[in-house]
């Protein structure tokens, strides 16, 4: 069964969230914990539970630390994996960015990756795109064997209710163990079924590339446009004179394909088998759709390999604050892993993930200079937070209790 959010009746922000922190707000404490929950879970909370998250704020002092710590609590409630995060994540496997589809492994491991961010060798959000992880329903649920081919596994896994939120009902391994792909082929969520059938199959796997824009950096093409990179690595298949014009491929083309082109070379040894329903990887060898349409510019850039490298590095496109995070590649590097760590330890990641989860949670877009700060405060402290998401959903939800 598809999991739609509980929708709530929303209110006007009447106070700022310090107010409603230090209890001069008409809400007491315990519908105020109340609000949290619901914003988390979309579900009441039990009156177990909400005595539990009252006594956290209270014994706290009712401070952002004691609120954070009733947010937790809420977490716990399984609504909180099973609907609020699938929901997340989902729009972020398909091309319409649609809710409704079926547990998949691009889904499940976001969720798995997210729940266990407070566990001992956690795989930090920023490994999102690069990570070697999967996680899969346990052995001992009786459910269809986890196949690359087919996304049964996960389909049964939601008919079955299967507690998402349970640590012994979903388990992490590894996509080098299930799916038989080497460590360099692996490149977190990208390279999980999932994403290869939505974004590697047919086209040039630029779809791979714009799409991870979009839902990891909250940056389409339009807003990367900038026509003063060098276009030496633009390939055969774009035309340099659009209709006859050369203008429209000076003043528009090049500023996305200068740019996107160098990078999306790191998925030069991927594709998607239509026919078995499986990821591909083709160490060494160029996969042929690289090659599409290679008479339309024959002087254009050939794929030898895939090396890739960021030329927006510089220019206007260093809004992005490339090296915001640890162990980033620095501009250039090989293979799908090392180009997710690049856009992973970007700044934009950082925000876009801020930006999503106040989303999710406030159930609006940030309006405000007050919404803007709350946003840049979570920014970095999901960063200096060691990339927790948990702690950003806590944070949101302390933020909007009051709307």
């Amino acid at each position: 069964m598809h999991s739609v959010r509980r929708l709530r009746k929303g209110f006007l922000l009447v106070a700022c969230a310090f107010c409603l922190i230090s209890g001069t707000a008409s809400a007491d404490v315990r519908d105020q914990a109340r609000r949290i929950h619901d914003r988390l879970a979309g579900v009441p909370p039990s009156q177990t539970v909400l005595d539990t998250m009252e006594q956290d704020i209270i014994n706290g002092g009712q401070s952002q630390a004691a609120y954070e710590s009733a947010a937790y609590t809420a977490m716990q409630n399984s609504e909180f994996y099973k609907v609020t995060l699938k929901n997340f994540a989902a729009p972020w496997t398909n091309r319409d960015f649609d809710v409704f589809v079926p547990l998949n492994d691009y889904v499940a491991t976001v969720i798995g990756i997210v729940r266990d961010d407070d566990q001992p060798g956690y795989v930090p959000f920023n490994e999102l795109l690069s990570a070697d992880v999967l996680y899969v329903g346990a052995g001992n649920l009786g459910l269809p064997a986890y196949s690359a081919a087919n996304n049964n596994h996960y389909a049964q896994m939601e008919r079955d209710d299967v507690d998402l939120g349970d640590p012994l009902q979903l388990v992490r391994d590894a996509q080098t163990v299930r799916n038989g792909i080497p460590a360099a082929g692996v490149a977190g969520v990208l390279t999980t079924r999932a994403a290869a059938e939505a974004f590697f199959v047919a086209g040039t796997n630029r779809a791979m590339f714009r799409f991870t824009m979009v839902n990891h950096l909250c940056n389409d093409m339009e807003q990367m446009l900038d026509t003063t990179r060098a276009a030496d690595r633009i390939r055969q298949d774009v035309s340099r004179s659009p209709g006859g014009d050369s203008r429209v491929y000076l003043t528009n083309c090049i500023g996305c394909h200068s740019g996107m082109d160098p990078l999306a070379q790191a998925y030069a040894y991927h594709d998607y088998d239509d026919a078995t329903g499986r990821l591909v990887y083709t160490p060494g060898t160029v996969v042929p759709k690289y090659f599409n349409n290679d008479t339309t510019f024959q002087y254009g850039f050939v794929t030898p390999d895939d090396s890739w490298d960021n030329y927006w590095r510089d220019g206007p496109n260093n809004r992005f604050e490339w090296d915001f995070g640890p162990n980033t590649p620095g501009g250039s590097g090989s293979g799908a892993a090392s180009m997710g760590r690049e856009l992973a330890n970007s700044k934009a990641f950082a925000r876009c993930q801020a930006k999503k989860v106040f989303r999710a949670v406030c159930l609006r877009d940030p309006a405000d200079a007050n919404d803007a700060a709350q946003i840049e405060s979570m920014t970095v402290s999901f960063r200096d937070g060691g990339y927790r998401l948990k702690q950003v959903f806590a944070e949101s939800a302390v933020y909007c209790m009051g709307d």
